[in-house]
């Protein structure tokens, strides 16, 4: 299942823009955030792929999902201006953005790229 994140959840568990400058994720696992929002068809065509890859990468990637019409100061902090964006972070290094619905395959193929996994 795909966690989705609050601002407060986001900042104990992803990164604490609030205090910190550079980039440092507390992750434990490499992550994808997806920014989403209900109204958004995109959004509901890449839904059931995450569900379907936070079970199959479950222990090896994680999944969440950050909700734009309630969390907007954390879609401010990621200049999001359109949506789906998907945010992949990688264990070590920096996130990278990617926009759009993509495919199942990409997302494999992602995941396998930026996270070795």
């Amino acid at each position: 299942m795909a966690e989705h994140l609050t601002k407060e959840t986001f900042k104990s568990k992803v990164f604490d823009y609030e205090i910190e400058k550079d980039w440092n994720y507390k992750g434990e696992l490499p992550a994808i955030i997806d920014f989403y929002a209900d109204w958004c068809q995109p959004c509901k065509m890449v839904a059931p792929i995450l569900e379907e890859l936070a079970e199959e990468y479950k222990g090896k990637v994680q999944v969440y999902k950050v909700n734009t019409e309630q969390e907007q100061e954390l879609a401010a902090v990621f200049g999001i201006q359109s949506i789906p964006s998907l945010l992949f972070i990688p264990k070590d290094g920096k996130p990278q953005m990617a926009r759009g619905a993509l495919p199942k395959k990409t997302f494999v193929q992602a995941f396998s790229d930026i996270f070795g996994v």
